[in-house]
C-alpha cells in the first residue's frame, strides 16, 4: 500500500512538472489571446488617464516574451540553497568593487545618510546586489516584460499594477516609451519597479528628470527615501549571526516570533564568540535559513525593511552580509555545508507530496515560500524530526524514502 501511495505522488508530480512545463512555454493559443488581454490593458490605462497615444505606442506589434516566464521561474532566490546564494551574491569581487564605490562616492554617500538615515555601506550593499554597481540594469523591453508578466498567472494582479503605473509614467513623460530594464520589470541601478518611481523616485540633482542610471544623487536619494518609507531605522542594525546551543528548539526560529535579547539569551543563543548577547532594547527574530545545523541570525526591524525590498530571505540576508564586509571586513563563523541545491521539479515533488500526505502547501509551483515551510513544518512534527521549516535536500529525501 505504501508503494503503491509513492506511485502515485510521482505519478501526480510528473503530470504537474508537465503541466508548468506547459505554461511557460506561452503556447500560440495563449499568444492569440494575448490581444484580448492587452485590450483590457488599455481599457484600464484608459481610466487612469492614460492617453490613446501612448497605448497605442506602446502596444504596437507587442508579443509575449517566453524567455521571461523561463526566467522567472528559475530565480536564484528559488533554488539555491544559503551557501551556495551568499557565496556567489557576496563574492570577493563584488566586495572589492563595494569598498571601491564608497571611496569614490563618501561625500554624497555621506549627504544622503544625515538626510535619510541610510547608512553608505547598506546603501551600496543594495545597488552591488541589485546591478554589480550599474553594470548590468537589464537591456529588455520592460512594456513588453511587464505585458508578459501580467498576462501570465502567478503573480497577474501584481504585475498588471506594475504594467498600469509604467504606461502612466511613459505618458507623463517621465520615463522613454521604449525604456529597458531586467526581465521582471525593474528599472536603474538599484532597479526600481514602475510603482517605487512613481512613489519614491527623486530628481535630487534638479535637472528636471528622474535618472536612475546616470546620476548619482538621483540613484542614492531615491533609494534611500524608498528604504526610509519602508521601515528603516536610523542608527539600528538589520541583525548579526549568532550561535545556538545543541538542544535549541527551532520551533522558535520564525519571522513571525519576535523577543526581546534578553528572552533568546535565556533560551541559550549567544553571539559568534559564544559570549552574551548585546544589552538592546529592540526586539528581534532568530531565522535558521539552512535549517537548525546551519547558520543562525538574529534579525531586528531593518530586516524587514530589507525584505519589502525583496521577499527573499537569502536576498536580505545577503544585503545584511555585504553590508556588514563593506564596513568592517566582518565573517560568517558558520561552517558551510555542501549539499545540492534544489531545482524547479525537486520542489514541486516536495509540495506534491506534502499535500498528498495531508500538509497544505497549495497549488505546486516549484517555489518554496511561507506556505511551504509551515507544510513541512507541520510533517517534521509529525515525523518527530527538528521542526525548523527548512526546504532542502534532506527534505527532498526524506519525502522520497517509503
Amino acid at each position: 500500500m505504501f508503494r503503491f501511495i509513492f506511485l502515485f505522488i510521482f505519478t501526480v508530480t510528473a503530470l504537474s512538472s508537465i503541466a508548468n512545463t506547459k505554461n511557460d512555454t506561452l503556447s500560440t493559443e495563449n499568444a492569440q489571446s494575448f490581444e484580448a488581454f492587452l485590450d483590457d490593458i488599455r481599457t484600464k490605462a484608459h481610466v487612469q488617464g492614460v492617453s490613446k497615444a501612448t497605448l497605442d505606442r506602446a502596444f504596437i506589434g507587442l508579443t509575449l516574451n517566453p524567455k521571461v516566464i523561463k526566467y522567472d521561474r528559475n530565480q536564484a532566490e528559488f533554488s539555491l540553497n544559503f551557501w551556495r546564494y551568499i557565496t556567489s551574491r557576496v563574492s570577493n569581487n563584488r566586495l572589492e568593487k563595494g569598498k571601491i564605490k564608497l571611496k569614490e562616492n563618501q561625500i554624497l554617500l555621506d549627504t544622503v545618510y544625515q538626510k535619510y538615515g541610510v547608512p553608505p555601506s547598506v546603501l551600496v550593499a543594495f545597488w552591488g546586489l541589485e546591478t554589480n554597481y550599474g553594470r548590468h540594469v537589464g537591456k529588455m523591453n520592460l512594456v513588453r516584460s511587464l505585458a508578459t508578466l501580467s498576462f501570465d498567472l502567478r503573480r497577474r494582479a501584481f504585475f498588471t499594477r506594475e504594467l498600469l503605473a509604467l504606461l502612466k509614467l511613459i505618458d507623463e513623460g517621465k520615463l522613454p516609451h521604449d525604456i529597458e530594464g531586467s526581465w521582471a520589470g525593474a528599472m536603474g541601478n538599484t532597479q526600481f519597479m514602475p510603482s517605487n518611481v512613481a512613489a519614491y523616485a527623486i530628481d535630487a540633482d534638479n535637472d528636471g528628470k528622474l535618472d536612475l542610471w546616470g546620476s548619482k544623487a538621483d540613484i542614492f536619494h531615491s533609494s534611500s527615501h524608498f528604504l526610509k518609507r519602508i521601515g528603516w531605522r536610523r542608527g539600528e542594525k538589520w541583525g548579526h549571526e549568532v550561535v545556538i546551543p545543541p538542544d535549541f528548539d527551532p520551533t522558535s526560529a520564525t519571522l513571525k516570533i519576535k523577543k526581546s535579547i534578553k528572552k533568546w539569551q535565556e533560551a541559550g543563543v549567544r553571539n559568534t564568540k559564544g559570549e552574551d548577547l548585546p544589552i538592546s532594547s529592540l526586539k528581534a527574530s532568530l531565522i535558521l535559513p539552512m535549517g537548525f545545523e546551519g547558520p543562525a541570525f538574529l534579525v531586528y526591524r531593518n530586516f524587514h525593511a530589507i525584505l519589502r525590498w525583496n521577499r527573499s530571505l537569502l536576498y536580505a540576508l545577503s544585503v545584511g552580509h555585504l553590508s556588514d564586509k563593506l564596513l568592517n571586513n566582518q565573517t560568517l563563523v558558520a561552517e558551510p555545508i555542501t549539499e545540492p541545491s534544489l531545482n524547479r521539479d525537486n520542489v514541486i515533488f516536495i509540495q506534491t507530496t506534502l499535500n498528498n500526505l495531508g500538509f497544505d502547501t497549495g497549488q505546486p509551483d516549484g517555489i518554496s515560500g511561507p506556505k511551504t515551510r509551515h507544510a513541512t513544518r507541520q510533517f517534521q512534527q509529525s515525523v518527530g524530526l527538528p521542526v525548523d521549516g527548512y526546504v532542502g535536500y534532506q527534505l527532498l529525501q526524506q519525502l522520497k524514502t517509503p
